[in-house]
């Protein structure tokens, strides 16, 4: 049974305000939104437009906890239903506006033409994020190798007692640590050398740790989806002893929503 725009108002009013959830923005066109989709306290999500894009928004109660992780996984199966059908713009998690004149006047009103030509940019592109960790081992082995201090430095510590060689070991720590950053820095230059020419654009993410290697967004045509994939592929083989590939997508375009790559 299907109720009506009244018992919905009731239902409101008696369980308290609401407000609009806002997921992302996309295009205003028939059959964008999937039939049946629902988001954030299982609302159902509908269109909100203007001037020829439009806010994907859900109405929710304001007189609750937030970001809990059931409306975390909501807001991100509605940004990726979205996803599949065509270009959208995510918004931020959490986004609550009062109500219609809100979502129109603040969010899209303000920066329509902006929106028409990101959805535009977007189109035909999709989110794909690539990790890459290192064989820690194997990278350790290799700058020990290459550097005779660290070789000398590593059978010294490994002889004597941790208070006997306690400079040395600083020394050690320090001279492994700048050899694996060279070898990020030179291996991220060649990963990134042979997938930029298959991109439209990347978004590099910071990490921590011995094992980083390499954490990026790329955006990616459809028409150049192969040979990215196929790009990383021949690079996952190569260094397959010394580091792991993990891809991930098409996903939505979270890092591409700011900047003016696009413009």
């Amino acid at each position: 049974m299907t109720a009506t725009s009244e018992q919905i108002d009731q239902h409101d009013q008696a369980t308290g305000p609401t407000g609009l959830y806002v997921y992302g923005i996309v295009e205003d066109r028939a059959g964008r939104v999937p039939d049946g989709l629902a988001g954030v306290e299982d609302a159902r999500v509908e269109l909100l437009p203007h001037d020829g894009v439009a806010a994907v928004v859900g109405r929710i109660h304001v007189e609750r906890p937030p970001g809990r992780r059931a409306d975390l996984m909501a807001h991100s199966r509605v940004v990726e239903a979205l996803d599949d059908r065509g270009p959208v713009v995510p918004v931020q998690f959490g986004s609550v506006l009062a109500d219609e004149d809100s979502v129109i006047g603040d969010l899209l009103e303000p920066d329509a033409e902006q929106w028409r030509g990101l959805l535009k940019a977007l189109t035909g592109r999709r989110q794909f994020n690539l990790r890459c960790t290192y064989n820690e081992a194997a990278v350790l082995q290799e700058v020990m190798t290459e550097d005779p201090e660290v070789a000398a430095l590593s059978a010294r510590t490994r002889a004597l007692p941790e208070d006997v060689t306690y400079a040395e070991r600083v020394r050690l720590g320090e001279r492994v640590a700048r050899g694996v950053e060279g070898k990020r820095a030179q291996d991220s230059a060649l990963v990134l050398d042979l997938v930029l020419p298959h991109a439209v654009s990347y978004s590099l993410r910071d990490r921590g740790g011995v094992d980083h290697l390499l954490d990026v967004a790329f955006l990616v045509g459809d028409d150049r989806r192969a040979a990215f994939e196929d790009a990383l592929e021949q690079l996952a083989e190569a260094m397959h002893e010394r580091a792991r590939f993990q891809l991930v997508g098409p996903v939505p375009p979270y890092d591409f929503v700011d900047g003016d790559w696009w413009v």
